[in-house]
């Protein structure tokens, strides 16, 4: 579930995935698990969390994955 009735808002995926989002656009392109160490780092979060956050953020269509395995910002 996406925005559970029983936990605080900051253990949603919509909020960790805008601590994503926000590390995406200042850098465009980045290593998937760099990416990973720089959200842990801002807000902590579980690998499994941090993974459906890249799962959301994909559906939207704001990221991809570039033929050199990097997380990448749609423009």
């Amino acid at each position: 579930m996406l925005v559970p009735d029983n936990i605080h808002p900051e253990q949603t995926i919509y909020f960790n995935s805008s601590i994503v989002l926000e590390i995406l656009q200042r850098f465009h392109e980045i290593n998937m698990f760099d990416l990973y160490h720089l959200s842990n780092n801002k807000c902590k979060m579980s690998m499994p969390v941090f993974i459906l956050c890249l799962d959301w953020l994909f559906l939207l269509d704001l990221l991809v994955l570039n033929e050199h395995g990097k997380v990448k910002l749609c423009s």
